[in-house]
């Protein structure tokens, strides 16, 4: 267990891929439960303006009174912010559409791509004791990503499993080591997650290939298949997990589970 007056930082990741559709947001719900379902307290740290990881695990909009823009932009504490889930061990801090004019609230402020950094800091989440923080990028390198990136250990890059799957990775890439250089030295690619994935479609095995002989052991060994039970589950307002544990959704996001916490054995103490 960890020391209970000391507790270690938890590891924060960004999900982001400016390309939408992805399944960026399907990731951050579903990774999140398949943690939490290992006994780990999870963060979800809602910035994409659609919110739709908000509305994933069961926020109404009616009850994101403060979001993660009073957070950035308004100082607000993170206790009005962060909120419990309909799921246990995640807590969710909610978005709206009034993160879509964030990068206009945020272009003068000289601190503009420390504020997630600064708000999701150990001191300020301490109470709550969180193992991880995953945050749901926009599909954009916008100073809401920057802000992710500048605020993350890593950055976990969902690819789906298309023709043009590649097109576009390298401009994250880029994206990621200049914000190395400029803000967080210590930013790294925590793996390249293949999404939407058809065994029995010749063109999702060909993209599988190109991907990894492009990008080797930073491709996940799990890759997500193309499964309706995970286009329903959000509907429900609810991870795949809940929603149908024994479906192949459900198998593949806790196979992704078990292979980021097999790289984190700290995080396999919790």
């Amino acid at each position: 267990m960890s020391d209970p007056i000391s507790p270690a930082a938890p590891r924060v990741i960004a999900i982001a891929n400016q390309k939408g559709g992805v399944g960026k947001t399907t990731t951050a719900i579903n990774f999140s439960a398949a943690l939490a379902e290992r006994g780990l307290r999870v963060l979800l740290v809602d910035l994409d303006p659609q919110g739709n990881a908000s509305t994933g695990f069961g926020v109404p909009q009616s009850e994101r009174g403060m979001t993660t823009y009073d957070l950035l932009i308004e100082d607000a504490e993170p206790e009005s912010v962060i909120r419990p889930t309909n799921a246990e061990n995640i807590w969710i801090a909610p978005a709206t559409t009034d993160l879509s004019s964030a990068d206009l609230d945020l272009v003068a402020n000289e601190k503009r791509s420390f504020l997630l950094r600064d708000a999701l800091s150990p001191a300020a989440l301490s109470r709550y004791r969180f193992d991880l923080i995953l945050i749901d990028c926009p599909p954009s390198l916008s100073l809401l990503t920057i802000n992710a990136m500048v605020a993350a250990d890593s950055v976990l890059i969902p690819l789906q499993s298309e023709f043009f799957a590649l097109e576009g990775l390298s401009q994250l890439m880029l994206t990621i080591r200049e914000v190395r250089a400029a803000a967080n030295p210590a930013l790294r690619i925590e793996g390249v997650l293949l999404t939407m994935f058809d065994g029995r479609n010749r063109l999702s095995q060909q993209v599988e290939t190109d991907v990894r002989d492009t990008l080797g052991t930073l491709v996940f060994t799990t890759v997500i298949p193309r499964n309706v039970r995970i286009s329903e589950a959000p509907s429900h307002a609810l991870p795949i997990l809940a929603y149908d544990s024994q479906s192949k959704g459900s198998s593949a996001y806790r196979a992704l589970a078990e292979e980021f916490l097999a790289r984190h054995r700290r995080l396999q103490q919790a």
